[in-house]
Formats: C-alpha cells, structure tokens, sequence
C-alpha cells in the first residue's frame, strides 16, 4: 500500500518536471520564430523599395531616350550638313597643299634643267681653259715691236701685190702673219666660250678673295695695301655667277704682321 503511494507520488512530480521543461523549451522557439519573421518582413520590404527605385530610374532612363530618339528631321539635316561641311573644309586644305607641293616641283624641276644646261659644258669648258693658257702664252713671248706694223707698211704691201710673186717676205711678215693667226684663234675660242656664258676675270688691283684667287706667291711691295692682288699668272674664269677656274695670282704680303 505504502510502496503504491510513493510511486504516485514520483509519477506525478515527475510529469510536472516535464511540463515545465517543456514549457521553457518552448518559449525560445516562438521567439525565434517571431524574429525570423520580422527579419523576412524587414527584407522584404527594403527589396521592395529597392525594385521601386531600380523601376524608376529604368522609367527616367527609357525616357530620356525616347527624348533622344525623338529629332527632329531639320536638325539631322544640319547635322549631316555640318559634318559634310568639314569633310570638304579637310578636302580644300588637302587640295591646297597638293597644289602647293607641285608647283615648288615644277620651280624646282626647271631650276635643276636650267642648270644642267648651263653648266653641262663646265669640264669641257675646263679642259679648253688650258688651250686658251697656251695661245696666250705664245701671244706674250713675241715682242710688240716686232708685231707691230711699220710706218709705211701699207704703201709696202701695194708695190708688193703689184711685184711679181717671187718676191721673198722677211722673217718679221712671217712672224707677224703667224701672230695674227695665234691671236685669230685665241680670239675665236674666247668668242666660243663667250656663247656658253664663259668669261675670264683679271683681279689686278683688286682685294684678295679665297673664293676668287689661288695665292701663288706674296711679296712686300711698298705704298700697296698689303692684301691686294698686283699680279695675275693665269687669269680666272666664270660660268654665269659660278667659278669655273680662279685666277692665279700674286699678292701684296703684310710686313708688319
């Protein structure tokens, strides 16, 4: 009887451990559950604002282009005008400077064949300048008394056509007939190179030039200026405003250098 009582006793003491347990337990769970509900309300509801927000700049976007799309014919027009406009304003520069660049080619095309056909003949002309050196120096051995012509020669020369052929010449008429003819071809070669623009130059008197004159040799010469040229072996020659030869000179030294 006694043994029935206890465990009556125990049976209930224990169930109501349990209830309260239980009831403990329980508690945290719903209050879990009521913050994971507020959390997925709190969500959602920035999801939602951020959707309206996304929705409404879509909106402002597609409107603006439909702002841009929307142009009028006359503007395109211009538009199209303007750039066309620049395609023939970059056309025109271009044209320009083409044209620009042809006619400094032709300047310089004509420039370069005027000179080829003035200075074609130069080492020809070179080479000549040696024969007329020769011709001169043979004019200068012969004496100008003897080349000269006697007073009287002319009155000479009509009895000597008038006497018969037999008549013998002298030496001298033999000398001044050959330097007639050394002087008729020297003569006829500087007419020649006188054609072709070639011309000498005697630079006797005047200021030394190194682009001019080839100093042979210097002397002191008193009441000269020192620097000038006062004698002349070769003269020089020119081919239009080019130096085709220098002349050849002697210059006044400088003695108190």
């Amino acid at each position: 009887m006694f043994n029935a009582q206890a465990a009556q006793i125990f049976r209930s003491c224990t169930g109501a451990l349990s209830s309260r347990t239980l009831a403990r337990s329980a508690t945290p769970a719903v209050a879990r559950r009521a913050a994971l509900a507020m959390s997925s309300r709190h969500y959602s509801d920035d999801k939602s604002q951020s959707a309206d927000k996304s929705g409404a700049q879509n909106g402002e976007a597609e409107a603006n282009e439909k702002d841009e799309v929307e142009v009028s014919p006359e503007t395109e027009l211009l538009h199209k005008l303007k750039a066309e406009e620049s395609k023939v304003a970059d056309c025109m520069s271009r044209l320009r400077y083409l044209q620009a660049d042809y006619l400094n080619l032709q300047r310089n095309a004509a420039r370069e064949k005027e000179q080829a056909r003035d200075f074609a003949i130069s080492k020809f002309a070179k080479d000549l300048l040696e024969t007329v050196d020769v011709l001169s120096m043979a004019l200068k051995s012969v004496p100008k008394e003897l080349v000269t012509p006697p007073e009287g020669s002319s009155t000479d020369a009509t009895s000597s056509s008038s006497s018969p052929a037999s008549a013998e010449k002298t030496p001298e008429t033999y000398l001044r007939e050959l330097y007639e003819g050394v002087e008729s071809t020297q003569r006829l070669l500087l007419n020649t190179l006188f054609k072709h623009h070639v011309k000498p130059y005697d630079p006797v008197g005047e200021k030394f030039d190194p682009n001019l004159h080839e100093a042979l040799y210097q002397v002191p010469i008193p009441g000269k200026e020192p620097g000038t040229v006062f004698d002349t072996q070769k003269v020089g020659y020119m081919i239009k405003d080019r130096v085709l030869r220098a002349a050849q000179v002697g210059v006044v030294q400088d003695t108190q250098s």
